[in-house]
């Protein structure tokens, strides 16, 4: 007895394939099993999830989470990359909005704030949207300068009249709503 003698239980072990589409006398022909019409009906349909009639996992689990609409996505840098900027001689007495935007490799929309770990040990004067409180000591402690800008690069770049640097830093005019005054006394 060897490999090659090795044949199937006779009776039914091998199934032929069920061969659809190949005419009205295979008993398969016309729709081919799929039924009439329908997506079901049509190639490359698949539920997504299809969990045999049970509940499905989406359904089961709880909704969760909540974004808040006026959420602000900073793009965040820490004091030890801003010495290490330094140390390298990317930066030298002043960062900007267009530095930051540039070292970070951020987009012309984004938010810059600097927080404050690490150490800084040299004066340098930097232009951020927002600074957490320990960032802002560490660099006035080192005799640098924290200067907040109110609007994005690309903000910015829309005001007429002013520099880059100028309309960043100006303060964005706050809407107010009108409210209709009845006539009715």
């Amino acid at each position: 007895m060897d490999l090659s003698s090795l044949r199937p239980a006779k009776g039914g072990a091998v199934k032929n394939k069920k061969r659809v589409g190949r005419g009205q006398g295979s008993g398969n022909g016309t729709t081919a099993g799929k039924g009439n019409k329908g997506q079901q009906s049509r190639s490359g349909y698949g539920r997504p999830i299809m969990e045999g009639g049970q509940i499905p996992v989406y359904r089961r689990l709880p909704k969760f989470g909540f974004t808040p609409v006026q959420r602000k996505e900073y793009a965040t840098v820490n004091l030890s990359q801003i010495a290490q900027w330094i140390e390298d001689g990317a930066v030298e007495k002043e960062i900007t909005l267009l530095d930051l935007k540039s070292l970070l490799h951020a987009s012309k929309t984004d938010i810059f704030k600097v927080l404050g770990n690490g150490e800084l040990s040299s004066t340098i004067k930097i232009t951020a949207h927002a600074f957490s409180k320990s960032a802002e000591e560490k660099i006035t402690a080192a005799g640098g300068e924290v200067v907040k800008a109110f609007r994005t690069i690309e903000e910015a770049s829309k005001v007429r009249d002013l520099s880059l640097e100028e309309a960043a830093l100006k303060p964005k005019a706050k809407l107010v709503k009108r409210v209709k005054k009845s006539s009715k006394p």
